[in-house]
């Protein structure tokens, strides 16, 4: 017996020093070595929140603490004036109410981590969590590197703390995105005339900048033909605080997934690869798989999953990647004036992206008090519905060799979902699990009948012989037929559901 024992301490013993041995060095050769996980390969859908002051005001979307300092002085007036204009009717002067003066108005009173969390669960969702520090330089969590806190201000409640605690109480991945690198020019430090120019303030408005110094990222078309254009880049103190945030989230919440937006090129490439080498060894240490996102250029490909913006791919990837949207066509935040995405079209937009090879996190939008909307709440959970009936041709699937077929074309690039057009019956999708394949038709036939034209005896995509077909949610099996053009499935007079319809092939 003690031999035995003897043997597994050995192999044990063996196995922890392997882990500890495996460091990932901040250089991109290293952090190559990197694999996505299974467990986000698996989960396909996850939920994240706009939340935070910016959602006080309701007013159009989340860059109201951007646009409400866009003053007749500002190079950015044109495109701003009606934020500025609103906010001086409705709040007053620049210099007697700014974007500090929304903090104490967002309460979170109604706020409830069990509620959220249970509505994610409902939904489907596989990983969920929230937007830790949007642009406007406010920490959604406790930190001790800034007063400017949740647990300081505002709530006075550790948001991202609860949330993280009863998002994995039910299972599910906790998530952190981070905006920060936006706050490098967010507010005009250089305006005497507001606020944002106080240095009392300028742990929150960022750092002292000349006018115009704000600049949108370079666009990956820029990057590619050598277009240099004026864009100043952050100093090593906003460089050092941009990291030393992140490593405080990760220390105290061991995200799962850390989510980036864009603009990351005011970052000193060295201390953004320091961050995914601290991560990732942090993640080996305490034996976890974890996943980093980045948008166009701003991490090595290969070195973490690439994120989409509202946006999809039009064709099957080789590899993993993630696209964010938000249930709101206008905003990522709540405002007074919603104009939400159907359930609808939201699964067949999941279905597309999982035959791609793609995941999906589905941005919703809070109240200032903490409440879910109504109308928010009622389509996460049609969603939950679909995935309860048909998740098994999502959840842990793979692409097939062919993602589908149809008439409708999508449309790629940043912000480009809005030019996508709603699906039609055309339209099939597929996925596969193990020996069952999967084809998910975006909406219900008025035939009587299914026609998958990929699956016909003269299009050489199977060679399998079909043993049975089911619709998912249906009680019987389906009579089909596989003809040289296509394979036609006989269907039920009603349809079973109301969204994506899932037939099931065995062979």
């Amino acid at each position: 017996m003690r031999r035995i024992y003897f043997v597994l301490i050995v192999l044990l013993a063996g196995n922890w020093g392997s882990a500890q041995e495996k460091k990932y060095e901040a250089d991109w050769l290293s952090l190559k070595e990197y694999k996505t996980p299974d467990w986000f390969r698996d989960a396909k859908f996850g939920i994240y929140c706009h939340w935070g002051p910016y959602s006080v005001p309701e007013y159009e979307n989340e860059w109201y603490s951007h646009w409400m300092y866009t003053s007749p002085n500002n190079p950015e007036h044109k495109q701003g004036k009606r934020f500025y204009e609103h906010h001086i009717k409705t709040y007053g002067p620049l210099n007697e109410f700014g974007y500090k003066d929304f903090i104490p108005m967002f309460k979170a009173e109604k706020f409830d981590p069990e509620e959220w969390a249970d509505l994610f669960e409902k939904a489907g969702a596989k990983f969920a969590g929230p937007v830790s520090e949007h642009a406007d330089g406010f920490a959604m969590w406790d930190s001790k590197l800034t007063p400017w806190n949740a647990k300081n201000m505002g709530p006075k409640r550790d948001i991202m703390g609860e949330l993280a605690r009863e998002i994995r109480k039910r299972d599910m991945k906790f998530i952190a995105t981070y905006h920060r690198q936006w706050l490098f020019g967010w507010f005009p430090t250089w305006d005497e005339s507001t606020d944002a120019s106080d240095p009392q303030y300028a742990d929150l408005y960022g750092p002292k900048l000349k006018k115009g110094d704000f600049q949108y990222p370079y666009s990956t078309k820029e990057i590619d033909e050598g277009i240099k254009r004026y864009y100043p880049v952050g100093d090593k103190k906003f460089n050092e605080e941009w990291l030393a945030r992140l490593k405080e989230i990760i220390d105290n919440y061991n995200p799962d997934l850390v989510w980036f937006d864009n603009k990351m090129d005011v970052i000193d490439e060295a201390y953004r690869k320091e961050f995914l080498a601290y991560y990732y060894n942090h993640a080996l240490k305490n034996d976890q798989e974890v996943v980093a996102t980045y948008k166009f250029y701003d991490f090595a490909k290969g070195t973490a999953v690439l994120d989409v913006e509202r946006a999809r791919m039009s064709e099957m990837k080789s590899f993993p990647w993630l696209t964010d949207d938000s249930i709101d066509w206008k905003a990522w935040s709540h405002i007074s004036n919603p104009d939400y995405k159907s359930a609808n079209r939201i699964i067949d937009f999941l279905v597309d992206v999982v035959s791609k090879n793609g995941c999906l996190l589905l941005n919703i939008t809070p109240k200032a008090n903490g409440e879910i909307p109504a109308p928010v709440q009622e389509r996460l959970l049609e969603i939950g519905e679909w995935l309860k009936q048909n998740g098994e041709a999502i959840y842990g699937t793979r692409p097939w060799h062919v993602y589908g077929e149809g008439s409708t074309r999508v449309i790629e690039g940043h912000l480009s979902e809005r030019k996508n057009p709603d699906n039609t019956a055309d339209d099939i999708r597929f996925t596969v699990k193990g020996n069952t394949l999967y084809a998910i038709q975006l909406d219900w036939p008025s035939s009587g009948e299914t026609v998958i034209r990929t699956l016909g005896k003269n299009s050489k995509q199977l060679e399998k012989q079909i043993k049975s077909i089911e619709l998912l949610g249906a009680s019987d099996k389906l009579k089909f037929n596989r003809k040289p053009d296509g394979l036609y499935i006989y269907l039920p007079k009603k349809p079973v559901g109301k969204h994506a319809f899932v037939f099931k092939l065995t062979f």
